[in-house]
């Protein structure tokens, strides 16, 4: 597969040169900052672009062109904001970009409590607390309706961690939740948090499901005649938050996406970590499925706890099993080859590595993307690339 990193441009902590030393030749990245739903400017990107090829790597994904609100929800005004999306489709096939990751998660993106949680070796991974979420949800933001939301064991335990929470802990959680991740859209106070989960008040999964579909019978076309491969990628974590419909959490999900718009530039990113945070996402059976549609791949690995919390594991550890899913895609790439599609490589970046060793005296450093605990994970992933293609040669 196409080993990549993210980076976030020119001010990410983790430099062009360092991640060549990594041995990633493609880099996932996007025009940072554009969040309002404009158009992006095509001498942008080829400023962007040249800026990645100077240091002697490839601008193989852009990750993400964010999808403006109106479209979520269905309001008047989102057949403008379409139609910017498609201008920046056309932009980025004209700049030689023809990966397009994006999500649809309302309100906010990935979602973590704790972004220094203590591993056993000394490094710190990201972590969500469910219990945590909820005593926020219920007794902090007091969303109305949201004890509802809950299992009446559920609030008492979050009623019971509130009684034990400093005033220091309680903001954290605020800040880590809603004050903007790396990859995120959209930053929130209280009051502003509040009103945005007040668009979506009365919208069910199937009405968000509706706006997915018509976002995407409108941009397919637009990527097919680009040559654009689009790749959503699933919910983070794959359960509802604040009460919000996911629409990309199951295999069902993908199947009805996949269906909205039944073409091959319509795909999927396949991330382990977010469909690995549902036990029942049978993850190499999905690979197998959706083998085709599957555009993009983050690798990261989760550990699933009793209570519904989780944190982010080693690559090939955690909840998830790392090797046959890599196996998976690999046979999905020999596929291809067979078949004579020119798409046949999968990119792949891996994802939300543990901060560990000198990254930890770092004094900027963005959540998930230190430069040490990737290098780890990219190596692990490619000690299974290689070991699978060295078995396979001597089987041969």
């Amino acid at each position: 597969m196409k080993e990549c990193f993210r980076w976030y441009g020119p001010s990410d902590p983790v430099p062009l040169a360092h991640i060549a030393q990594a041995g990633a030749t493609g880099i996932v990245s996007a025009l940072h900052g554009i969040y309002d739903g404009s158009p992006w400017p095509e001498d942008a990107l080829l400023k962007h672009k040249a800026t990645i090829e100077a240091a002697g790597l490839e601008w193989s994904v852009v990750e993400s062109i964010p999808v403006h609100n109106s479209i979520k929800i269905g309001a008047p005004e989102r057949d403008r904001y379409i139609g910017w999306y498609k201008d920046s489709l056309r932009a980025v096939a004209r700049a030689g970009v023809s990966t397009v990751c994006y999500n649809f998660m309302p309100v906010l993106d990935w979602t973590r409590t704790e972004l220094k949680h203590p591993m056993p070796n000394g490094a710190l991974a990201l972590r969500f607390d469910a219990v945590d979420f909820a005593a926020y949800d219920v007794f902090i933001l007091k969303r109305p309706g949201a004890e509802g939301d809950y299992a009446p064991e559920r609030v008492r335990e979050a009623e019971a961690r509130m009684a034990d929470m400093t005033e220091e802990r309680a903001a954290r959680i605020e800040r880590n939740l809603i004050a903007g991740l790396p990859a995120s859209e959209r930053q929130y106070d209280r009051v502003l948090l509040l009103k945005a989960l007040a668009d979506y008040d009365g919208l069910t999964a199937d009405d968000l499901h509706e706006h997915l579909a018509h976002f995407l019978r409108e941009i397919t076309p637009v990527a097919a005649e680009c040559g654009l491969r689009l790749c959503i990628h699933p919910d983070d974590p794959a359960f509802s938050l604040f009460g919000l419909p996911r629409i990309v959490s199951t295999t069902a999900d993908a199947r009805r996406i996949l269906a909205a718009a039944d073409h091959e530039a319509n795909g999927l990113t396949f991330c382990v970590g977010s469909y690995g945070t549902r036990e029942e996402n049978d993850l190499p059976a999905m690979v197998r499925e959706f083998g085709p549609r599957i555009h993009f791949a983050h690798l990261r690995n989760v550990t699933r706890e009793p209570d519904g919390s989780f944190h982010e594991a080693d690559h090939l550890g955690g909840s998830s099993d790392m090797p046959a899913v890599i196996i998976a895609l690999l046979d999905e790439q020999a596929r291809r080859v067979a078949e004579g599609r020119a798409d046949w490589q999968i990119p792949l970046r891996p994802d939300h590595g543990h901060l560990m060793a000198d990254d930890l005296d770092k004094e900027r450093i963005n959540p998930g993307y230190s430069l040490i605990g990737r290098l780890r994970g990219l190596a692990e992933i490619r000690g299974v690339m290689q070991g699978v293609a060295t078995e396979r040669r001597l089987r041969a």
